[in-house]
């Protein structure tokens, strides 16, 4: 089976980090986001990928190369940006002959679950989870067995509180690539942009029968605080929390979980928990907890918390000489 990795968006959620690099390629917890979904997807046993690429989309040419020399890899640019389904219809010719379906994961998406079963679970299949504030996603309506009987984009009036999560399983990809084709050519656009949940909708009324898989966790990337989140999740995992030698960070006190790159020069100060730092980065006289920091930065006399810091950035906190006398309160908050 071939997986289908859209990562041509921009990105404005994340600015001013998606100015330089696109959000696919944003930190957490000590990889980017398109290697978290890479690597779940390899080791799951895909070894063929299609990446949509727009904005910045060198960037993720050369990252994919670079990082993923032996992964069987296409690139589809495009321009200009119009949807997820337009970005699928786009790469249509590269998997609409495949006889074992695709698999469509969102490029700043990642999810908890688990993959094998998902992909072993006969016909289509839609990952969905149960979500608070329904009209902002995606949503899925099933009816008797569980079968989808309706997957809408975003409803001003939901009737499902079950949200589409960026990952789905087509079981016959000659099928998608016509309700691709269908969408484009009829020109069905919701909210302006050609949507797949409507060439969804085209398969179902079709006859075609899906079903839903639920996730144990999904994060959506693309906004400061489900980034954070997801970094915080994604270092409670026992690999970041296995006892580990820091004596060569000089005065400082690590909580775990953390992940920092190789090459940081880390002193006097306090790291964790929950916070990944990239590689070469110099930290003194600070005290960092739930954040990222990005690589070759340097942080001096800092109380940073909740932060995301980008790559070859530099920050010098407030140092004080005080003379204090008593029954004094100095609150610098």
């Amino acid at each position: 089976m071939k997986a289908i990795i859209p990562v041509a968006g921009i990105g404005s959620r994340l600015r001013p980090h998606t100015h330089t690099q696109p959000k696919s390629l944003v930190p957490v917890a000590g990889n980017t986001i398109l290697g978290h979904i890479i690597d779940r997807l390899t080791a799951a046993g895909l070894t063929e990928f299609v990446f949509v690429v727009g904005y910045l989309g060198d960037k993720v040419v050369s990252y994919v190369r670079r990082h993923y020399p032996d992964l069987k890899a296409t690139f589809v640019l495009q321009e200009p940006r119009e949807g997820l389904g337009h970005a699928l219809w786009l790469a249509r010719d590269t998997f609409r002959h495949d006889p074992d379906g695709v698999l469509i994961l969102l490029g700043d998406t990642i999810v908890d679950v688990d993959l094998p079963a998902l992909l072993a679970t006969p016909g289509t299949v839609l990952a969905v989870k149960e979500v608070k504030t329904p009209s902002l996603f995606g949503l899925v309506e099933t009816g008797p067995g569980g079968r989808v009987r309706k997957v809408v984009e975003k409803p001003t009036i939901p009737k499902s509180n079950f949200a589409l999560v960026g990952l789905y399983k087509l079981a016959d990809a000659g099928k998608l690539a016509e309700a691709l084709e269908w969408l484009i050519a009829s020109n069905v656009r919701t909210h302006g942009e050609y949507q797949l949940t409507d060439a969804l909708m085209h398969l179902i009324e079709e006859g075609e029968e899906m079903t839903t898989a639920a996730v144990d966790n999904w994060f959506d990337c693309g906004r400061k605080d489900t980034l954070l989140e997801a970094n915080a999740r994604l270092l409670n995992r026992p690999e970041f929390l296995e006892p580990r030698d820091y004596s060569e960070f000089v005065g400082t006190v690590i909580i775990p979980p953390v992940s920092i790159g190789p090459g940081c020069r880390i002193e006097n100060s306090i790291i964790g928990p929950n916070v990944a730092i990239g590689d070469k980065t110099i930290v003194e006289h600070t005290i960092i907890s739930n954040s990222i920091i990005g690589s070759y930065s340097e942080l001096r006399s800092a109380v940073m918390h909740d932060c995301i810091v980008g790559s070859d950035a530099s920050f010098r906190g407030l140092n004080h000489s005080l003379n204090i006398g008593d029954n004094t309160e100095i609150d610098y908050s």
